[in-house]
């Protein structure tokens, strides 16, 4: 199948989300693996345990580098983000969370913080409510039909994540927004394949190294 998306079975979305450590692994980033399983394992329970649900500033200033790992490293946006005081932080995160599940609202308060865009926001939300939530990537994102270009922007990720609430809705079987993103990163093979992809384009008469950076 050349696109997963166009499969409504949930045993081929399985085998894509099974992949999915492993494509971690393969993306040739050593520090992606363990800040990945962290995100996934222990992120979520810390949270949870919490009386008010909040991140603290070491744990926003991780899901960032986690992020950043996971897709394209942007060193000022990390200077950024770490320069949020911790009070700050706990304060802003907690407002965000106690406005979930609103498709949009926790995302726009968290994004308030210096440094943190939709995508950043996205992730700590869908650490939280993984049922409502999935993270922001572009990789996954140029998968779904009809979005459209990618934009950071709020309106677009409240499409992007309808789109994939509804797909795990059609899924079933305990499938949540998280693990639809996940499947479809998987199953393009996360950025290294996009790069090789990239460097192949390169040369071809289809695009240049120069347009391909600058789309």
């Amino acid at each position: 199948m050349t696109h997963l998306w166009g499969s409504g079975a949930s045993a081929t979305w399985q085998v894509a989300l099974d992949q999915y450590p492993d494509v971690v692994s393969a993306q040739g980033v050593p520090q992606l693996e363990p800040l990945d399983t962290w995100y996934r394992t222990a992120l979520p329970s810390l949270i949870a345990a919490r009386t008010q649900p909040y991140l603290t500033h070491d744990e926003m200033v991780r899901i960032t580098e986690w992020k950043m790992h996971r897709g394209v490293w942007r060193a000022p946006n990390l200077v950024r983000v770490k320069s949020n005081d911790p009070p700050l932080v706990i304060d802003v995160t907690t407002r965000g969370l106690a406005l979930v599940p609103h498709p949009t609202k926790p995302v726009k308060e968290i994004a308030t913080l210096d440094g943190v865009g939709p995508a950043t926001a996205s992730a700590v939300v869908a650490a939280f409510a993984p049922a409502v939530y999935p993270f922001f990537d572009e990789l996954v994102a140029a998968q779904v039909p009809n979005l459209g270009s990618v934009a950071w922007t709020l309106s677009y990720y409240a499409r992007y994540a309808e789109a994939l609430r509804a797909r795990a809705a059609l899924l079933g079987d305990g499938w949540m927004p998280v693990m639809v993103e996940r499947a479809l990163w998987a199953f393009v093979g996360g950025k290294a394949s996009a790069r090789s992809a990239a460097v192949g384009n390169s040369s071809s008469p289809n695009g240049t190294a120069a347009e391909l950076h600058n789309r």
